[in-house]
């Protein structure tokens, strides 16, 4: 059994996008055009790891509910400071601003997707 990926609705593929494949370096894989949306498949730098992004035809004017079962994605980063910079190139804020993990010697951080999707970034 492999995971192959986790699925996402959107309100504005464009800005989506742009987030993903230019914040996080992920590359567009596949699409796929069906009767009522359109489907994007983003995949990390190995290829292990996808993201589809859904946008569906009649998409809500103010888009989507995030629900409280959904808690967040997660990312690694080789450098949290750099990663910040490219944030601020985008006009991102962290939600959470980087902080060290006690008893783990972990530095985390949290920020949000254009949607409100929550994203730990875990710096390596």
């Amino acid at each position: 059994m492999k995971f192959l990926h986790v699925m996402i609705r959107v309100k504005d593929i464009d800005k989506s996008l742009t987030f993903y494949q230019e914040l996080f370096d992920m590359n567009l894989v596949n699409e796929m055009e069906l009767e009522d949306s359109k489907l994007y498949f983003l995949s990390d730098e190995d290829g292990q790891t996808q993201i589809e992004l859904t946008y569906n035809f009649d998409t809500p004017k103010n888009g989507y509910n995030n629900g409280n079962a959904f808690g967040h994605f997660a990312f690694s980063t080789k450098n949290m400071d750099k990663f910040e910079e490219k944030m601020k190139e985008f006009g991102i804020n962290w939600l959470v601003e980087p902080f060290i993990l006690q008893n783990y010697d972990m530095k985390i951080a949290f920020l949000k997707d254009p949607d409100g999707n929550e994203i730990e970034l875990i710096e390596e």
